[in-house]
This record gives structure tokens, C-alpha cells and sequence, in this order.
């Protein structure tokens, strides 16, 4: 009988069988991906209402069937250069734990890809920068290389919390205003 290794995947990955999901994205011009289990839906950009005193960046809200969602720029959220919007950008809907959704916009989606769980490395101290602390791994693909994103670590509790308090501030001084005239 072959034994299985319950060991965790490099950089805490949660495996299941031989090969990770992932949802690969487009974002400064390098390939990204998160955990396609954490993936609620894929969005085009729509209307994203600002959020007064709120991280740079938090890009704001939308509401998605009734669900206000907080969205974020991952570009800033991970120290990258800035760029523009197009039609091809989108906003990744992602539960990072129960009752913590958020949105992230990226440049675009490219694909859902299953990769061999060998082929994910820990990323290397050479990674080191503003973002490293949202790296889960690299995965190499020989011909490409994809960044492998820690959902749970691109947007603390705290700061969900934070953010998700601030939003309801706002809220409740609109109703307490009243409707607008």
C-alpha cells in the first residue's frame, strides 16, 4: 500500500490530489493566480462607489446582487506601478473566509489552469519586496512563470473589519440624512 504525505504544500498551498487549481490573471504585465476554490465569480468593472478615509488601496464598493462588496486595486495593494483600466479588466469576487468577500480588479483573466504540485516553488527570498508578504509560491511552468497569491493575507481581518466599518459609517449617515434632494 502507497502511502499519502498530509504534509503541507510549499508555502502552505492546500493541496488536494496532485495538482493545484488555479485561476490565472493578467496584472503589470505578469501572470498572477489564486486558489480557484476561493473564486465566487468573475465580473466585468462596473460602477465602484468610493469609500471616504478608506486605504489607498481601496478602490470602494459595488453592489453585487444586493451584497456590498469592498474591491480593491491588487496592483496598489501590492506595491506595483499603476495602470489603466480597460475593457478587458475585471473584478475577481473572492471569499477569503466565511463572511470576508472581497473584489479585487485585475488587468484581465486569462485562464483556470491545473498545475503539478511540484511545480510550485516557495518564492525566493530574491521575491523579497512591498508585496512578498502575499506570495504563496511560484509556480514554474518551464516557458512561464506564475506568482501564486496568499488570499488570505492580501486583506487582514483587521483591515476587512476596518474597511467593512467604515462602509456601514457611511451607510448609516446616508439613511440618517435622508434621501437625496
Amino acid at each position: 500500500m502507497k502511502e499519502q504525505s498530509n504534509a503541507p504544500a510549499p508555502s502552505g498551498l492546500q493541496v488536494k490530489a496532485k495538482d493545484y487549481h488555479l485561476v490565472v490573471f493578467g496584472l503589470a504585465k505578469e501572470d498572477y493566480a489564486v486558489d480557484v476554490t476561493m473564486v465566487r465569480e468573475i465580473v466585468t468593472l462596473q460602477n465602484i462607489s468610493r469609500v471616504p478615509r478608506a486605504p489607498a488601496f481601496v478602490e470602494g464598493v459595488i453592489s453585487l446582487r444586493g451584497k456590498i462588496i469592498p474591491v480593491i486595486d491588487l496592483r496598489k495593494r501590492l506595491g506595483l506601478e499603476a495602470g489603466e483600466l480597460t475593457k478587458e479588466s475585471r473584478i475577481i469576487v473572492a471569499e477569503e473566509e466565511e463572511d470576508n468577500t472581497i473584489g479585487m480588479i485585475v488587468n484581465n483573466v486569462k485562464e483556470v489552469l491545473r498545475v503539478p504540485a511540484d511545480a510550485v516553488e516557495p518564492a525566493s527570498p530574491v521575491i523579497s519586496s512591498a508585496g512578498a508578504k502575499f506570495i504563496r509560491g511560484v509556480a514554474n511552468l518551464g516557458n512561464r512563470v506564475i506568482i501564486v497569491l496568499d488570499l488570505l493575507k492580501v486583506l487582514s481581518r483587521e483591515e476587512s473589519s476596518a474597511m467593512m466599518e467604515s462602509i456601514d459609517d457611511e451607510v448609516s449617515l446616508e439613511h440618517a440624512s435622508g434621501p437625496a434632494q
